[in-house]
């Protein structure tokens, strides 16, 4: 298995995206320790890829608490020998469809503060047990900061916030490359089934706009995921792997 023996931390690992990553992670080999503040959605993914017959833990955090961070990621490596994999997927808490002219600097500002937040803390937890053993690989999951921005639809500071992660990424990976450790973010462009039914119209514009006629869906993000963090991808770092469908063209 392209993962077998190596250790991941997924944060955000409950949610819909955290899931498809520990599943796909878990069933090419690797430990998965799901990380979050449910623990109850964090049980409900650890259950399936133990039924699966993979290998899943599970502690409830916060991945904006540095202490908390920097305790997980040390037990980890103390308690299963290597921390191979980490990914950053919590939510964000964006606020989407106001205006920036209309919205209040709190709500702008919140993704950009809980996404470069987190993103710095997780790596850095993991970047300093992946630098004594030579290897490693970060995850981010957004990406896409740099394109051209939407045009009819206020997506207020998710946008920046995705930007402000390439920035992380790129700079990320010039730092930690000479110790063996890639840096890489997964863009999606959207995923319509992680979107609420109220939210339909906005799913079938995901589609509308890709070349292949459909989105990326989540087995295709735990797919990319499991080859972005595999040997496979061992030449692939700074980058931000398309998974659009065509709906942005690199």
């Amino acid at each position: 298995m392209l993962l077998q023996g190596r250790n991941a931390i997924v944060y955000g690992g409950g949610g819909l995206v955290g899931g498809a990553m520990a599943r796909g992670f878990a069933g090419a080999g690797a430990r998965v320790h799901l990380a979050g503040r449910t623990a109850a959605t964090l049980d409900k993914v650890a259950s399936d890829i133990r039924s699966a017959g993979g290998a899943a833990e599970t502690v409830v955090l916060d991945a904006l608490d540095a202490e908390q961070v920097d305790a997980h990621a040390d037990a980890v490596q103390r308690e299963f020998g290597s921390l191979d994999i980490s990914a950053n997927v919590i939510s964000v808490g964006d606020i989407q469809g106001t205006p920036l002219a209309e919205m209040d600097v709190e709500d702008f500002l919140a993704p950009v503060h809980n996404a470069t937040r987190s993103t710095f803390l997780t790596t850095r937890a993991a970047s300093r047990h992946m630098i004594p053993q030579g290897s490693g690989v970060i995850l981010t999951f957004g990406g896409g900061g740099h394109n051209e921005p939407v045009h009819d639809y206020s997506i207020g500071g998710f946008y920046v916030a995705m930007a402000a992660l390439d920035a992380m990424r790129r700079q990320l990976a010039a730092e930690l490359g000479k110790n063996g450790i890639r840096v890489v973010t997964l863009h999606s462009g959207g995923l319509p089934e992680s979107l609420p039914d109220d939210e339909k119209e906005i799913a079938e514009g995901l589609v509308e706009g890709t070349l292949l006629g459909r989105a990326a869906d989540l087995t295709d993000v735990g797919n990319v995921a499991v080859f972005a963090a595999s040997d496979l991808a061992r030449s692939i770092t700074g980058a931000s792997i398309n998974i659009t469908a065509g709906a942005e063209t690199d």
